[in-house]
């Protein structure tokens, strides 16, 4: 028999001072010495006007570590007594090993508990919610922290470009597009930790029983889009960092995070939402369920218009003052930004008894998604 699970308390963290656009690129660094020729661009389609960065202002390097976000976003939630189980996501931990969640238990300092690290980009977060939700609603666990946490900057920092733009000078200057996927996502992510905790019980005050969690994947029909430490081929396929000798990976700069572009805005709508959310509509009877809140993960507000248009033509005419996002304040932090954007809504004091929300989380790794339906009680 299986136990309803809620969400009794939310948290986050975003380090420092917020950087505003005209300041990225005294944060991150230029590229060759030169400033972006993409970054107006981009910012201007993505809508973002703040985001934060956990590097120093003076030296570009990170004052805390990916998992020491991830602690200060848990410490957040005011946890008093025993967890039974940890579920920790992210993009790019500090280190290929060990695993990102027992980092994040050990700068936690907890007694001993269940850790699972669940890796991926953005629907990592959701995948480690689930996982805690499953955790509690099956009775092996009584409360469960899930955590996702993104310290991006200490990629996206020039240093990481400087050798590949020095060898390649003559070629960029000729046709600058070859740059453009990797200096894409220069302006698009920043750095944040979000958490939740689940229990077998609501608290006196608002908490939000979880209904359900459902993640899809469209990896059998499409290549990967979004990727880190790899070169893509021709045929869609990956060559992975390991087949790169040193001086390669830094004259290509294979450890960097690269989306191609064009593939992204002709699948992730469709592959991400529509027809996912097309077999939830009749799987969980959506239509028959009114939704106060939608919470759209969007990299860029580029998407809103074709989101909006997709729902209409599932049912699901959301009205726009129910999406809640923070996209245009907090940034684009990746797997943290679900957790960041409920912990804003949560305490914001405009969800009500009653009130249901649905969560939407794509990723345009190799285009997978996630949904969480939600109550306020």
């Amino acid at each position: 028999m299986s136990i309803d699970v809620y969400v009794t308390a939310t948290g986050s963290f975003l380090p420092l001072e917020p950087v505003g656009n005209e300041d990225i690129e005294k944060v991150l660094g230029m590229v060759g010495g030169k400033p972006s020729k993409a970054r107006r661009m981009v910012l201007r389609s993505n809508g973002i006007r703040h985001r934060h960065y956990a590097l120093d202002r003076a030296t570009g390097q990170p004052l805390m570590t990916n998992a020491q976000m991830a602690a200060r976003a848990i410490e957040s939630l005011g946890v008093t007594g025993p967890v039974d189980s940890l579920a920790a996501a992210t993009s790019l931990a500090d280190q290929l090993m060990p695993g990102h969640g027992v980092m994040v238990h050990g700068e936690l300092g907890w007694p001993r508990l269940e850790v699972v690290s669940m890796a991926g980009i953005c629907v990592a977060g959701i995948a480690a919610f689930k996982h805690a939700w499953l955790s509690v609603r099956s009775g092996e666990a009584q409360r469960s922290v899930a955590v996702a946490s993104e310290l991006a900057s200490s990629v996206l920092h020039a240093r990481n470009f400087d050798e590949e733009y020095e060898s390649k000078l003559q070629e960029l200057e000729v046709r600058p597009e070859l740059a453009f996927e990797k200096d894409f996502l220069r302006w698009m992510l920043s750095d944040g930790a979000g958490a939740v905790l689940l229990e077998t019980a609501p608290r006196d005050t608002l908490s939000l029983r979880v209904d359900w969690i459902d993640l899809s994947s469209a990896a059998h029909e499409l290549p990967a889009c979004m990727y880190f430490g790899a070169e893509k081929n021709e045929d869609g396929s990956l060559t992975g960092w390991q087949l790169f000798n040193n001086q390669e990976r830094a004259a290509r700069s294979v450890l960097s995070v690269k989306q191609d572009v064009r593939l992204l805005n002709e699948n992730v709508v469709r592959s991400t939402l529509t027809e996912p959310l097309r077999a939830l509509v009749e799987k969980r009877a959506l239509r028959q369920r009114r939704i106060d809140w939608f919470l759209p993960h969007m990299s860029s507000n580029y998407f809103a218009q074709p989101i909006a248009e997709s729902l209409s033509s599932l049912g699901l005419d959301i009205p726009r003052e129910r999406w809640f996002t923070n996209l245009t304040e907090k940034g684009n932090t990746g797997s943290a930004s679900p957790f960041i954007m409920l912990d804003e809504l949560f305490r914001s004091g405009r969800l009500k008894r009653g009130d249901t929300v649905l969560m939407f989380v794509p990723e345009s790794g190799r285009f997978s998604s996630g949904f969480a339906f939600m109550e306020a009680v």
